[in-house]
């Protein structure tokens, strides 16, 4: 009899806890207006400081998206589209600029915490899906802080190699990392030690941090201007024809590629608590900080298909190479030191926005305590920030990260989509509360189909391009998402949601493409 009742209580225990946790996954945040959470938090004591005007957050988000690959991947995709990858770069920057636009949104909506994608999913989901946003950036930050620092460390032994002190005399294990156990493990010291110093600059204020990153993206910023300016020089428009030689299937391939050279702008969302006028000035920000890298890119790309035919560019070192055959070898000087500070900013970025994120979730319970506590007098989130940095000096003191690292990046897609469909669930509850019940269920169901209807349209599109299906099948599928988004726009389900569900149908197009390309190439 007592076992009896003992299992019974034991269900019922199990019972109640269980229904906890699903009320828990289900609760969502709401959140005070911005200029109420602004006041609350300025006279709190537990908020970090607001020192970033717009010129920090716009150079905030080129130092997180301009690295080395603007000297590496513009040629990479070049030898397969052409010149065309001109067009590669404005078709990933155009798909950008649309899930820009719900950033710029969002932000200007919300209180000026930090969080960016995972504040948002947040509040217009739930927690579970908040919490799952976070994990899936946390991966792709984590191992692509180890990645780049990893790529940082050998751009560093190669430019000290061109002093001839040090040519030959750095070992593996210093620069690319010494590979153990059949390259599974690979040990590096350079790479930790990078770690460590920027964690310690970030840990010193975001004054500090700022100033650096200013420093070492307005370097970069310099050098790419002089490298387009430089080349122009040497352009011979016969290159440039023809424009695709691959056709426009090697175009929209390059454009998955290089779609992630644009990923910057979520780091401006995450700094809209250190930003001094975050309403105004973080939309701007994450808008410029993305047409002033789509003009560098394209810059590059037309330099750089003008100078050399795009067959006989170089895999590892294009851009290099390509003023080396024209007798500028001081211009792959500056570029060796241009690579050097693009990954240096973009490592410097990540770690900072890490170390927000964990002191959102810290500040939520969603994690313990200690991450959500701020220094009283660096006014960082310290035992975030070294948290962080230790994650990522393991991973790249330790690990072979670079296999990794290249499947890890649907992460960052699957984020934009969330934040896309963010802006689609508020402004239905602002629907919602401007209509009576019974209409606005309807709208719902309506709303709910025309969504479903975008997502399997963006999936089937880059299952018929992953597979080569008939040009036929592929406009059928982009032709079903328009009309859905028209309907949302028309019908008014979602207030004007139009913008919005071509831009989250433009997200999961470059998902479903990018993911095929790599179990291609896997």
């Amino acid at each position: 009899m007592g076992g009896h009742q003992g299992s019974s209580t034991e269900r019922f225990s199990s019972a109640t806890w269980f229904s906890q946790l699903c009320t828990s996954a289900r609760r969502f945040k709401s959140l005070a207006p911005p200029s109420l959470e602004t006041a609350v938090r300025s006279t709190s004591g537990d908020s970090l400081v607001r020192r970033l005007g717009l010129c920090d957050l716009i150079l905030l988000g080129i130092g997180a998206s301009i690295g080395a690959g603007v000297f590496v991947v513009t040629g990479t995709v070049a030898r397969d589209a052409g010149p065309g990858v001109t067009i590669s770069f404005l078709l990933a920057g155009a798909s950008c600029v649309l899930n820009a636009l719900c950033y710029a949104e969002l932000a200007s909506r919300f209180p000026a915490v930090v969080g960016g994608a995972y504040m948002y999913s947040y509040s217009a989901f739930n927690e579970i899906t908040a919490f799952l946003v976070f994990v899936q950036l946390m991966l792709d930050y984590h191992i692509g802080a180890a990645s780049i620092s990893r790529s940082l460390a050998s751009y560093a032994v190669a430019l000290l190699e061109l002093f001839p002190a040090f040519k030959g005399c750095i070992p593996l294990w210093i620069g690319s990392g010494q590979e153990l156990f059949g390259g599974f493990l690979s040990f590096n010291i350079l790479a930790p030690i990078l770690l460590a110093l920027l964690t310690l600059v970030l840990c010193q204020g975001v004054r500090e941090s700022s100033a650096v990153n200013s420093v070492m993206t307005a370097t970069k910023v310099v050098i790419v201007l002089v490298v387009i300016c430089a080349g122009a020089f040497d352009i011979d428009v016969a290159n440039w024809s023809p424009f695709a030689p691959n056709g426009f299937k090697a175009v929209l391939t390059g454009a998955t590629v290089v779609f992630f050279s644009y990923v910057g702008f979520d780091a401006v969302a995450n700094s809209a608590e250190e930003s001094n006028n975050p309403q105004r000035d973080l939309p701007i920000g994450i808008m410029g900080s993305l047409l002033v890298c789509i003009s560098l890119y394209i810059g590059v790309c037309l330099v750089l298909t003008g100078m050399v035919p795009f067959n006989l560019l170089s895999e590892d070192a294009p851009l290099a190479e390509a003023f080396s055959s024209k007798g500028m070898k001081f211009v792959s000087v500056l570029i060796s030191i241009g690579a050097v500070a693009g990954l240096t900013t973009t490592l410097l970025v990540g770690l900072y926005v890490q170390s927000r994120l964990y002191l959102g979730l810290g500040r939520d319970g969603l994690l313990p305590s200690f991450f959500s506590r701020i220094h009283p007098t660096l006014h960082t989130p310290l035992h975030s920030q070294i948290w962080c940095g230790i994650v990522a000096a393991v991973l790249a003191g330790i690990f072979n990260v670079h296999s990794l690292s290249h499947i890890l990046s649907v992460g960052t897609l699957t984020g934009y989509s969330v934040v896309a469909a963010c802006v689609v669930a508020l402004r239905l509850n602002d629907k919602k509360e401007r209509e009576s019940s019974n209409r606005w269920t309807s709208s719902w169901h309506e709303g709910v189909i025309c969504l479903v209807i975008i997502a399997c349209s963006g999936f089937g599109a880059g299952v018929f391009y992953r597979f080569s299906a008939s040009v036929i099948f592929l406009l059928l599928s982009v032709g079903v998402a328009v009309s859905a988004s028209a309907v949302l726009h028309y019908r008014r389900l979602f207030a004007s949601t139009g913008l919005c569900s071509v831009s989250w149908f433009g997200v999961l197009l470059s998902w479903c493409a990018h993911c095929a390309m790599r179990l291609h190439f896997l």
